[in-house]
């Protein structure tokens, strides 16, 4: 595939190319564990979010709930995580990431830690604070990110 024009020319091109080798350590991070981005961001948000509801996963995971079954399906046949009912009612399951599916999620942020330092070493601590300097002060007229 073809670099896009003004990949390496103009100051979004870079942030861009920044936001891509970012994406790449994690999805490699998530393959080297055998789970698809979508998988480990569920399980992710299990751990943080113990005993959600599928619709509450579909909604911050910006998908169907038709998807997060599936999903969740094929996480538990994973032993990855369990539904459990909630007071006798079968129709409504929470769902929670089991010990095994903590365990292969747990040091993401520790692996994304050590991929942006990765991209940032070229550039040393005086560097690094006017790069910081310089993006808060463009990022301060932006809305926050949402999920």
């Amino acid at each position: 595939m073809e670099e896009p024009e003004g990949m390496r020319t103009t100051p979004l091109g870079l942030v861009r190319w920044i936001a891509w080798a970012q994406r790449k350590g994690g999805e490699d991070w998530v393959r080297s564990r055998d789970l698809t981005p979508e998988q480990a961001f569920v399980l992710g948000y299990l751990v943080q979010s113990p005993g959600a509801i599928q619709r509450d996963i579909a909604d911050v995971s910006r998908t169907s709930p038709a998807s997060v079954s599936s999903l969740v399906k094929g996480l538990e046949r994973r032993l990855l995580v369990e539904r459990r009912s909630e007071d006798g009612d079968e129709r409504r399951k929470r769902v929670y990431a089991t010990p095994e599916g903590q365990q292969l999620v747990a040091g993401f942020t520790e692996a994304m830690a050590e991929v942006d330092d990765a991209i940032l070493d070229p550039l040393d601590a005086d560097e690094q604070a006017q790069l910081l300097a310089l993006l808060t002060k463009v990022t301060s007229q932006l809305a926050p990110p949402r999920r």
